[in-house]
């Protein structure tokens, strides 16, 4: 028992001292890059989060969806609130907090109204939208410097999501579709109050409020079709919680470090991996638009990222 509980030791001293190698050396990338990362992360731990969160809605109501989900993202967080103090987890502006609630269950409501009717990769490429309503509201609320480069990046993904989606918009689905596109603006206004939270709120104090603000927001629609889940649900409600929770305090950290309008190229990449675990997951056969527009947009994350780190090296 003593030569296993030994080795055992001995494993986490290596990934610690490997975990803090890894901390230095990300502490000593350029902000601009370490934004980008950070966002990168947040995209795909969302898009694993949307692929759990559209196969419950095609099996429960989508407000008990959304209210599970953020419950369960509150849950999580329980021990680490715990730990470290309710104190810790005072907000500094209360009202904020509620404020960033209120809009972001508002553009969940539009959301969840329209997920199950929409495939994944549709979903994400219609998200996609928001970085244009984000760069505009990051310009007029915070003064940050929209250059060139930033505007040519958003304008070709744009272009690369309107291919993808152009499409889509006849049929039964196009009414959804739309619905879709319109949370688009809500939650850019959502991530613009995070984004003002974030400079005098810790990432963790900003995740956890949300969670608690949308939760209760989301109980009055979600009671009106309660429907008790079965306990895989519950599990994979608990695994969504988990996911929320990460790719939200991911988010957090890009718009700490960096400037907002900087890390929105890299969210054209999640029409990657929602299209791959749509297919997966849902046999979702991505179009041909889709393809197509995923080339697009691809090519132009590629190209702002190259940008960024030069103008980084140059200033």
């Amino acid at each position: 028992m003593a030569v296993q509980n030994g080795s055992g030791r001995a494993r986490r001293n290596v990934l610690m001292r490997h975990a803090a190698i890894a901390q230095r050396r990300a502490a000593r990338l350029d902000p601009t890059v370490r934004g980008l990362l950070w966002s990168m992360a947040a995209g795909l731990t969302f898009v694993a989060l949307n692929t759990l969160m559209r196969g419950l809605t095609l099996q429960l109501d989508p407000f008990q969806t959304q209210f599970l989900r953020y419950l369960f993202g509150l849950l999580v967080m329980v021990p680490l609130i715990v730990g470290s103090g309710l104190t810790a987890y005072r907000p500094r502006n209360i009202g904020g907090q509620f404020m960033r609630g209120g809009v972001h269950t508002f553009g969940l409501f539009l959301w969840f109204s329209a997920i199950p009717h929409i495939t994944l990769a549709d979903t994400t490429a219609i998200g996609f939208t928001g970085p244009i309503f984000i760069m505009l509201g990051a310009a007029w609320m915070f003064g940050e410097r929209m250059r060139w480069e930033r505007w040519l990046a958003a304008l070709i993904g744009f272009a690369g999501v309107l291919i993808v989606v152009a499409p889509k918009l006849g049929g039964s689905g196009g009414g959804y579709t739309l619905l879709m596109l319109a949370s688009s603006p809500v939650f850019a206004a959502s991530f613009l109050i995070t984004k003002g939270l974030t400079r005098y709120e810790r990432a963790s104090v900003i995740v956890a409020w949300q969670s608690i603000t949308v939760t209760l927001f989301s109980l009055p629609l979600a009671l009106l079709a309660w429907r008790t889940p079965s306990v895989g649900q519950w599990f994979t409600f608990l695994a969504c919680g988990l996911l929320g929770s990460v790719g939200h305090y991911f988010l957090a950290r890009s718009f700490t470090v960096t400037d907002i309008s900087a890390t929105q190229s890299v969210k054209f990449l999640d029409l990657v991996w929602a299209s791959l675990l749509g297919w997966l997951v849902f046999s979702d056969i991505p179009s041909r638009s889709t393809l197509i527009g995923g080339v697009v947009i691809c090519a132009s994350t590629i190209w702002i990222a190259r940008r960024e780190a030069r103008a980084a090296v140059r200033g």
